[in-house]
């Protein structure tokens, strides 16, 4: 095989791929390694081409003795920062000894990896404030507050509050493992849209009555049913008015909605939209688009001084995409948020009469 048919062989590869000869320039470089690197730069010496050190230092070490390397490249996509590893085999052409760069792109490796290690900094956060105040208290009863009647239940009282808040992250991070451990099963069952509503808010009222806030319900005339997972769409329910309960102004009122089967476009076909509306604050527009995001929070404080855990969004955009469904936000700051579920209803196998 010719030294040109043995380079054209690189045209073919399903991967960026570069062959930098013994003159140290590029001999060949694919159209998907063009489009990484910006150009076309057949011809160029290597240092040019490729500009990052860690390569460069690859290259010269297998051009100088032929074995094989590994090597990073940072790369961009126009959206997003990209990693890419880079595999460097030494070859003899009939030109003489060339080097043949490979790329893999392994940059949704590194951002789960970003993930799994923000995920438990964050957990770890969420957990160090409290256990830290539980172990401060048991100290300074245990020595100073001994014999203090008036201390001791105030800090039994604090104690409890923090210990509630710790039971609540590990309850919201099981339930989110479970939803996520499920989110490919799509729920075949038949499930009364309404019931499930119906009894979730009996449970929520006593709740809103607390902070003095009514929760206005009325149910449509007849049966709602689509494909779900009753105990998770009660869930939904539960998160999204204990939000409005929890964000809402005092003495107003939550109104809980639900549509007639209706075409909805963005699940082409039909639809129901459950929808949960406050009149609290509003949320700012810039925080929209993250609020589905594990542990975000628009005012940190406000939401650890009333009990959040930042995961309850998170739990219920799960929940939705295993029901294939849409989650929709919107919000007007000074007048409130309304948060909208969009669950199909058509495509529902009705399980066979009994023989």
């Amino acid at each position: 095989m010719s030294d040109d048919s043995e380079l054209v062989l690189v045209d073919a590869l399903p991967v960026p791929a570069v062959v930098i000869g013994a003159d140290e320039r590029v001999r060949r470089i694919n159209h998907h390694a063009q489009s990484l690197i910006g150009t076309d730069c057949t011809g160029w010496h290597y240092i040019t081409a490729l500009r990052q050190p860690g390569v460069l230092d690859a290259v010269e070490a297998s051009l100088r003795d032929g074995g094989h390397r590994k090597a990073r490249f940072l790369g961009s996509d126009g959206a997003r920062d990209t990693t890419w590893d880079v595999t460097l085999v030494g070859a003899v052409l009939p030109a003489g000894r060339a080097v043949v760069l490979t790329f893999q792109d392994i940059t949704a490796v590194e951002e789960a990896g970003q993930m799994r290690r923000d995920f438990i900094a964050n957990v770890s956060h969420e957990l160090r404030t409290p256990l830290t105040a539980v172990l401060g208290f048991i100290e300074t009863l245990r020595g100073p507050a001994r014999d203090d009647p008036a201390a001791r239940d105030r800090f039994l009282d604090i104690m409890e509050k923090e210990a509630g808040r710790m039971h609540r992250l590990v309850e919201d991070l099981l339930s989110l493992s479970r939803v996520e451990d499920q989110e490919r099963n799509r729920p075949r069952a038949l499930v009364d849209l309404p019931q499930v509503i119906d009894g979730t808010l009996d449970a929520l009222r006593p709740m809103a009555e607390d902070r003095g806030m009514q929760i206005a319900w009325t149910p449509p005339a007849g049966s709602i049913r689509v494909a779900g997972d009753a105990s998770q769409l009660a869930q939904v329910v539960t998160n999204l008015v204990e939000n409005a309960v929890k964000y809402g102004r005092r003495d107003s009122t939550i109104t809980v909605a639900l549509s007639e089967p209706a075409p909805e476009t963005s699940l082409r076909q039909h639809g129901v939209r459950l929808s949960v509306t406050d009149e609290g604050e509003g949320i700012p527009v810039h925080h929209i688009a993250r609020l589905t995001e594990r542990f975000y929070r628009v005012d940190t404080h406000r939401s650890r001084e009333i009990g959040g855990t930042g995961l309850g969004l998170a739990i219920v955009k799960h929940i939705v995409n295993r029901h294939r469904g849409r989650l929709r936000v919107a919000s007007e700051l000074g007048k409130g948020s309304t948060f909208t579920v969009i669950l199909p209803t058509q495509d529902i196998e009705t399980p066979a009469e009994p023989g």
